[in-house]
């Protein structure tokens, strides 16, 4: 094989993008019945097929099926979600220290026992870093101590570090929207003591009054999850001999790139949301791939995962339509104008099926585009074609390799 010497590489990812045939559009997919023009006209030319990022036996999350499509096994490199975050907020962590997650939620109030709470929100409506951390601020003030520290994230995502900790099961509240949370609940009486704390004192802030007002759902009480220890990523560019960016709003991604060695573009309005900077998250992609010497970009789209996670099948599709026409549309328009040759996977990490509001181990339907030779048989890219392609990658973390044309067929 004689390979482009200049050749770029991308990756562009819709979380949770992948989903189940829904009754409302005739049996398709949200990623089937969705417009879809710019990965139309890539599947005309690329391979379509499935794609399993994640491995058996381990808990289908973004943090696992992350690390796999960038090419690293999570059985070797995965300690946990939330170590991966702390990277990315440059928390400094011990090797006996434990990262836990610390999302800011909405818990229903009309219960008097905090065991007999539901989950009404895993991200309180989305809430803006600038309210969280006022808020987390407040925590913060009574609740840290010498074991407990707290670190602020982006939006409703946080931090917790535990000094000398013991990683713990402990269950992430997206897994359970609107159930009853007593069995959800940590053992560890500790951190189920601040819980019950957090929501003592937030459910009377002024911020979350103010939200409740206007119709919003209140931050209400902190929920740990995702512990892990210190995390151990080698650098890509000694992996995969190429320069690599990372684009996205989400601190997980962030911190994957910090540990692989990886700049982050941090663009301006990018939020993890429905209403992100999109055009920005394509500009900067194009700019370090063209202006800026890099050889391999990941951009990263949180909406699609969030909206499964709403269960909206409204935004879900708003979320992938916005993903093809101001995102891929704009890198491959550029792309193509430079005259740069190029390869492209446009892919989910994992399904987020509407059905459940929460992640499954299914999976994803890729598409892999090159766009100086044609790569498929020119089939439709979606869920039930890439199922009839006949092609499934049992190995995720392989699909890099593919990628970068390094051996793998």
């Amino acid at each position: 094989m004689i390979l482009v010497q200049n050749m770029k590489y991308i990756v562009i990812l819709g979380d949770g993008m992948a989903d189940e045939p829904q009754e409302a559009l005739g049996g398709k997919t949200p990623l089937e019945a969705a417009n879809t023009p710019a990965m139309d006209a890539l599947a005309q030319q690329a391979e379509v097929g499935l794609l399993k990022t994640i491995p058996e036996g381990m808990s289908p999350g973004s943090d696992t099926a992350n690390l796999a499509v960038m090419g690293y096994n999570p059985r070797e490199y995965y300690t946990g979600r939330s170590p991966l975050e702390a990277l990315s907020i440059g928390v400094p962590m011990k090797d006996t220290d434990v990262a836990m997650r610390c999302n800011l939620v909405t818990l229903s109030e009309a219960e008097e026992s905090y065991e007999e709470k539901r989950i009404i929100d895993h991200s309180s409506d989305e809430i803006s870093t600038e309210d969280a951390a006022v808020l987390l601020e407040t925590v913060r003030r009574e609740l840290e101590n010498e074991t407990y520290q707290f670190y602020v994230g982006t939006s409703y995502r946080h931090c917790v570090i535990q000094a000398k900790g013991k990683v713990e099961e402990l269950v992430p509240p997206h897994d359970h929207l609107t159930e009853v949370i007593g069995p959800y609940l940590p053992e560890n009486q500790e951190l189920l003591a601040m819980m019950k704390r957090s929501y003592e004192i937030l459910s009377v802030h002024p911020i979350n009054l103010e939200r409740k007002a206007k119709g919003l759902n209140p931050a209400n009480s902190c929920w740990f999850w995702g512990a892990g220890t210190k995390p151990m990523v080698t650098s890509f560019e000694e992996k995969y001999g190429k320069k690599g960016v990372m684009i996205s709003a989400v601190d997980l991604l962030k911190g994957i790139a910090v540990g692989a060695g990886m700049r982050n573009v941090i663009v301006p309005g990018a939020n993890g949301g429905l209403h992100t900077n999109y055009e920005g998250k394509a500009q900067a992609a194009v700019d370090a791939l063209l202006k800026e010497n890099a050889d391999f970009v990941y951009v990263h789209l949180e909406a699609p995962d969030e909206m499964g996670h709403q269960g909206s099948l409204e935004r879900k599709l708003q979320a992938i339509e916005n993903l093809d026409e101001r995102i891929i549309r704009i890198v491959k328009e550029q792309m193509d104008a430079s005259g740069e040759p190029y390869r492209m996977l446009v892919l989910p990490d994992h399904p987020t099926p509407l059905r459940i509001r929460t992640h499954s181990a299914d999976p994803v339907p890729y598409l892999l585009y090159d766009s100086t030779k044609k790569l498929g048989d020119g089939r439709p890219y979606g869920e039930k074609s890439a199922a009839e392609s006949g092609i499934l990658r049992e190995e995720g973390f392989r699909m890099m390799d593919v990628l970068l044309e390094r051996g793998e067929k």
